[in-house]
């Protein structure tokens, strides 16, 4: 393997001869599978090389590496040539691969910067008492991170210093970034996160009764849409000459035709595709799956991305990035700047530019068509009438049959 990566032989010779000798294959073993460039693949080869002259003129075995000697290594390389994007993650992955392999011990954290150690205990109380998805932990996960760092930066972790204020001035912070439901959620996070410090005794006031109550009633609001010509713009704008282009076409489909939720794009794996009964497997929230109908043109769709746009790879998920390392997407923000992107390719500029608003669009478009609010809950697969009632509000012609006459106004 990694003379497949050293066309010049004195390279691959001193990799075999040097301090790093063994450990490299592993590394050149993963590039190739997560689908780097062969360019990319020869310089980290060509990096290694460097690295492993350098330990031995330096008298220092492998087991030697860790970040400071890796910073070492740069500055004396720097002296000689300029720096380099790729060095820095090349010699980290190095390095996680030499943790993995036991031959170098695992990294220390000082402790002014350790918040981990609560939030991994946090993790485990959500996962097992809590039972919450992997989506919604790390929402909330990604949450206390922030506030963490926004109260202590690079001081110690001191619990039981926490003050309602501290939670205010966060809060307003955060409101001032975001709109009133995802600010609300962030509400939601600290509540559970206070709730797990009291319940383990590292608070001792009950902080989760401090935290703001963001104003975002129910169904208050207006669903964003786009209109059906528009989503049409938006579809054509994809090349469907690229493997990308492919790819993000089938995607919005998906989006677009069967209303999924960009979460349930991520999830789908090859599994989930019946090819032979013309349906799809979807894993939709609290860990439900349907079964929904998969249409001629979304169909044909999937089978030219997976044809002659997806990446070789060993992932089952159906999606995958198009750059190295070739795997799934991670969440769901993946698949709101595929919209996104496509909405700027297409000049088109709506208020809401998530993945969420091709599904309102779908909604939207069957109740002009005379679907009624029933079939779009299905359609949707809402569990609760309730959710669905919002798409009254944008429904003209029965809105309109409800209007009082203005009084005065013409008989």
């Amino acid at each position: 393997m990694i003379q497949a990566f050293c066309p010049n032989p004195a390279v691959a010779q001193r990799l075999d001869t040097g301090p790093l000798g063994t450990h490299i294959a592993p590394l050149a073993q993963q590039l190739a599978a997560q689908g780097y460039a062969p360019w990319t693949a020869k310089y980290t080869m060509r990096l290694l090389a460097d690295l492993s002259d350098w330990l031995q003129h330096h008298a220092l075995t492998v087991a030697a590496l860790d970040e400071p000697c890796v910073a070492r290594f740069l500055q004396d390389r720097y002296q000689t040539g300029s720096p380099h994007r790729n060095d820095h993650p090349i010699l980290g992955r190095l390095l996680v691969q030499l943790r993995e392999q036991g031959v170098i011990p695992r990294a220390v954290v000082a402790p002014v910067l350790l918040y981990d150690h609560i939030v991994s205990d946090f993790h485990h109380y959500l996962l097992q008492q809590r039972g919450l998805k992997p989506p919604t932990i790390r929402n909330y996960l990604d949450t206390v991170r922030r506030f963490l760092s926004a109260r202590f930066g690079a001081h110690p972790l001191c619990l039981e210093a926490l003050s309602p204020q501290d939670i205010t001035d966060f809060m307003v912070q955060q409101t001032r970034r975001y709109s009133p439901a995802r600010a609300k959620l962030l509400a939601t996070a600290l509540r559970s996160f206070f709730r797990f410090l009291l319940q383990r005794g590292a608070i001792g006031n009950d902080l989760a009764q401090a935290v703001p109550t963001v104003p975002n009633w129910r169904l208050t609001g207006l669903p964003r849409f786009m209109a059906a010509e528009d989503i049409d713009r938006l579809l054509q704008g994809c090349d469907r000459r690229t493997p990308q282009g492919r790819r993000d076409y089938a995607i919005l489909l998906l989006l677009a035709r069967l209303g999924l939720r960009a979460g349930e794009v991520v999830a789908l794996t090859l599994d989930d595709l019946d090819w032979d009964t013309g349906a799809l497997q979807v894993r939709g929230k609290s860990a439900r799956t349907e079964r929904l109908p998969l249409p001629q043109e979304v169909g044909a769709a999937l089978v030219a991305y997976l044809r002659d746009g997806r990446p070789p790879s060993t992932t089952r998920q159906v999606f995958l990035r198009m750059r190295a390392p070739l795997r799934g997407f991670a969440n769901s923000q993946g698949i709101s700047t595929i919209v996104r992107r496509g909405l700027a390719r297409a000049g088109l500029n709506p208020a809401l530019k998530g993945a969420h608003l091709l599904r309102h669009s779908l909604a939207t478009q069957m109740l002009h068509n005379g679907a009624s609010l029933t079939e779009i809950g299905e359609v949707l697969r809402h569990h609760d009438i309730e959710t669905t009632r919002i798409y009254a509000k944008v429904d003209h012609r029965a809105l309109g049959a409800l209007a009082v006459p203005w009084p005065g106004g013409e008989a």
